[in-house]
């Protein structure tokens, strides 16, 4: 008799060890003509599969750029049109989104937003493929509750360079927030502008930093930028240099250290840099190539921040446009816009080597990919 409750115990113990994680939630935004709206898939962390279907479904077409709230269950969606949008989304207790608030956003064509560290103020970056109005940068305040007030602040650098064809205007790319700073890039004028934020009871203000830009090479584009979490080494992509950059920051100030070529002799036409991302341990870097080779391209961080090339995979598809970790490291999943894909490669963690495709889902046209918390 012992024995069969000695035995039960165990198949129960064994029942309750051998239970499957929970399905993490997956939220893709898309762009174009055949985007159905913002749609959210369940993704099971132990296979890396994505369920086929989208679990949610939103009327937010071309919703570009997501971003996470770290602290509350809110979500918010750009919408990249020339008269641009913000919607921001509560995330309910069974992960269903509901939208709370779609407001104008300041701008042409938004591509990208973050939130300051004390979720007061939500920073929009306008591309505007039109030199007028040109890029843009916007402040929206953001309540406790997650509701959007209109624009505090608006603030646009005149620039035009006639004849040339990705930077003949100002073109706002990126709107990192770090520490009680901002960094803005500017594709079209090969700079990155710094910005004071500051958080009193009359709301939430930028002010131009001093020196109010960081200069790179001329042509090179940068694009998007992401820190190592001290703050202190930073990478950007050069979309049109076909490099990253590397960037000291010492206090508030921000250095320009120098150019990672992806290729020093690259192929002709069509090649251009996206998203880059570090892994959650900050021990590598990846960054996606675009066009010509549509590759996801994997470094190792050193010590000093400098990067050595560790791998080059293919993205699983055309034009990856953005791609994202899952939680824990295991799997690298990437937005292949221009063949309705997303791809999902499995990751060593520890020597970080992407690894055999997992899935090919058809989705239209994704373009952002963020996993719910």
């Amino acid at each position: 008799m012992g024995r069969l409750l000695g035995l039960a115990a165990l198949a129960l113990l064994t029942g309750c060890t051998l239970r499957p994680p929970a399905p993490l939630q997956l939220v893709v935004g898309c762009s174009g003509p055949t985007c159905p709206g913002l749609l959210r898939y369940a993704f099971d962390p132990q296979s890396g599969r994505l369920e086929a279907s989208p679990a949610q479904r939103l009327p937010l077409a071309n919703a570009t750029w997501l971003v996470v709230d770290p602290g509350r269950p809110l979500l918010f969606a750009v919408d990249e049109q020339p008269q641009g949008r913000v919607s921001s989304l509560g995330i309910g207790a069974r992960n269903e989104l509901t939208v709370l608030d779609s407001v104008d956003s300041g701008g042409a064509e938004p591509t990208y937003a973050s939130l300051s560290e004390d979720g007061r103020a939500l920073f929009v970056a306008h591309y505007a493929t039109e030199p007028r109005p040109g890029g843009s940068l916007s402040l929206l305040p953001v309540s406790d509750t997650g509701r959007l007030g209109p624009v505090r602040q608006r603030w646009r650098q005149p620039f035009e360079q006639p004849g040339s064809l990705r930077q003949g205007s100002s073109h706002l790319h990126a709107a990192v927030a770090i520490d009680r700073q901002l960094l803005v890039t500017d594709l079209g004028a090969d700079r990155v502008y710094a910005f004071d934020y500051r958080s009193t009871t009359k709301g939430p203000t930028l002010t131009p930093a001093d020196p109010p830009y960081l200069a790179v090479p001329t042509g090179s584009g940068p694009r998007h930028l992401v820190f190592d979490a001290r703050g202190r080494h930073g990478y950007l992509s050069l979309e049109l240099g076909n490099q990253v950059a590397l960037l000291e920051r010492q206090g508030t100030r921000l250095t320009y250290r120098g150019p990672v070529d992806l290729d020093p002799s690259p192929a002709a036409g069509d090649n251009r840099l996206g998203a880059l991302h570090l892994s959650q341990d900050g021990r590598f870097l990846y960054v996606a190539r675009r066009g010509v080779y549509n590759q996801i391209v994997a470094y190792r961080v050193r010590e000093d921040g400098g990067l050595d090339e560790l791998q080059r995979h293919d993205s699983g598809g055309e034009e990856p446009r953005e791609f994202t970790l899952s939680p824990d490291g295991r799997f690298l999943l990437v937005a292949n816009q221009r063949s309705d894909r997303i791809t999902v490669l499995r990751r060593d963690p520890a020597g970080g080597r992407l690894q055999e495709v997992v899935q090919q889902l058809q989705t239209p046209a994704p373009a952002t990919l963020r996993f719910l918390p």
